[in-house]
């Protein structure tokens, strides 16, 4: 851990403050800190800003309840900025969207960005709008059980190709099985950071399980 007076304020006494989500890895906003803010960030670990406009702190969530609780604080290699990694109760932005970062300037006609988040949204949006034509449309309108028997399906294939050591394969239905669990998801009303908090308990498990053996 480095000493917070090893970090570059600028000339009015603040530090850009890059806020990531733990989960998606979205950028969910750009904020500023003075020494003040950050050592209340740290001594509460909850994200505490400086307001150029209004000069003077505020804790993120404080009147709107959206509190981001701090997983990690990382300065850059010229120590003049941080990111800060979150844990967030609601919305980041004060207009009630994820992330402050919504107006799209420039998008490449030949690179598609992809996430899962992503493409979860998109299995929400059809069940929402049901189109026509849609495969995914057609495991909605069949149920829970269709649903439920494409992601056993899927399983086994997952299996086949594996036992034959086909890694094109396998990694073709792995593919396949992504999307049926994530299509089982929506249907059920599990989203993706319920999934990743999961990971994350387990992982914190796992790693308190290594530590006891190393010390046995």
């Amino acid at each position: 851990m480095i000493d917070i007076e090893k970090l570059k304020f600028d000339e009015n006494g603040l530090i850009p403050a890059v806020v990531v989500d733990a989960y998606s890895k979205k950028v969910l906003t750009v904020a500023y800190m003075n020494r003040e803010s950050l050592k209340v960030s740290m001594e509460k670990g909850l994200t505490c800003f400086y307001s150029r406009s209004r000069k003077e702190l505020w804790l993120k969530g404080e009147t709107s309840g959206n509190y981001q609780h701090i997983v990690s604080i990382t300065a850059d290699c010229d120590m003049d900025a941080l990111t800060v990694v979150v844990e967030k109760d609601g919305p980041a932005c004060h207009t009630g969207t994820d992330t402050c970062f919504t107006n799209e300037v420039y998008q490449a006609e030949d690179r598609h960005e992809f996430c899962i988040e992503g493409l979860y949204d998109l299995l929400v949006g059809r069940k929402e709008k049901m189109p026509e034509g849609s495969y995914t449309t057609y495991l909605f309108q069949k149920g829970i059980d269709k649903i439920l028997k494409k992601v056993g399906e899927e399983c086994t294939e997952v299996i086949i190709a594996g036992k034959a050591d086909d890694k094109k394969e396998t990694i073709y239905e792995i593919a396949d099985l992504a999307y049926h669990v994530m299509v089982l998801m929506v249907e059920m009303g599990i989203s993706v950071e319920d999934i990743q908090k999961e990971l994350a308990s387990r992982h914190v498990i796992d790693h308190k399980v290594k530590q006891e053996k190393m010390t046995k």
